[in-house]
């Protein structure tokens, strides 16, 4: 049986409570992007279906795990949490190679198809819906997490990395994966397929809003990135600025082919928490 486990409070005032934080109007996004996503989850369904039963694939453009090699030294066993796992397929393929994973998502309709999946499959392991920024997990809970366009994107990395560092085990290991800034910076307002040129700064977009759609999403700079890591305590290892190869297809229109084998459409970051 499927385990979805509802969080207690989880408006901006429970929020910034949390945080110890009075000042609540920075974290509009929260309920911003809740809304937005309980919006688009019934989009997201049948494309969740496929990748439960798929191989193993990363980002955008689907590396397949036996070549992005991701998972390589993490031990069967291995504790993961997945913060942002929208419908869990990460998840359940982690169960499947043996490591005992929880997907965390704010949107509970997400967590729904996820629960669905899990009694039609016959695959179970935890599900929590909960704002990665603030995990009700004791300290040194977990040997992994991982993001993949979750808590990495739609989330506030001042929040949910120290978060993330706080339920790791000493030499635990951070991988997330997200849009390129070089991305962001050649990607219209609109939210369009990105351009063959920068149409934005590259400087102040750590959070940006496209139009229409509500929601908010957070792309720092490589170099806000390697602070961040570092402030927090993580060790960085590995950037990976992924090139899709010839033939690739995208499972989002955000760049096309052309553009992604010129230029980085996304990140593939991997840190480790300091012994």
């Amino acid at each position: 049986m499927a385990s979805l486990i509802a969080m207690g409070k989880t408006d901006q005032a429970q929020a910034a409570e949390d945080l110890g934080r009075s000042d609540i109007d920075d974290l509009d996004y929260v309920e911003r992007n809740r809304t937005a996503w309980e919006r688009w989850a019934p989009g997201c369904a049948a494309a969740g279906r496929k990748a439960w039963q798929e191989e193993l694939r990363w980002g955008i453009w689907g590396i397949p795990e036996s070549e992005a090699r991701l998972l390589d030294g993490v031990e069967p066993g291995a504790e993961v949490i997945e913060l942002g796992c929208g419908t869990a397929a990460i998840s359940a393929w982690l169960l499947r190679l043996g490591l005992r994973p929880i997907g965390v998502d704010i949107v509970r309709a997400q967590l729904e198809t996820a629960a669905q999946l899990q009694r039609e499959l016959g695959v179970t392991f935890g599900l929590l819906c909960a704002n990665a920024e603030k995990l009700h997990f004791d300290d040194a809970s977990f040997d992994m997490a991982i993001s993949e366009y979750g808590a990495s994107l739609w989330c506030d990395p001042r929040r949910w990395l120290p978060e993330a560092h706080r339920i790791l085990r000493p030499r635990g290991r951070l991988t997330f994966v997200t849009n390129s800034p070089l991305l962001m910076a050649c990607t219209p307002a609109d939210g369009g397929p990105a351009r063959d040129r920068m149409v934005r700064d590259h400087f102040g977009t750590n959070r940006l809003e496209f139009a229409g759609d509500g929601a908010v999403e957070f792309h720092p700079t490589h170099a806000e990135w390697v602070r961040m890591l570092n402030a927090t305590g993580f060790v960085l290892e590995n950037l990976i600025e992924v090139q899709p190869a010839p033939g690739a297809r995208a499972r989002f229109e955000f760049a096309s082919l052309e553009w992604a084998r010129r230029w980085p459409s996304e990140d593939i970051w991997v840190a480790r928490k300091a012994a």
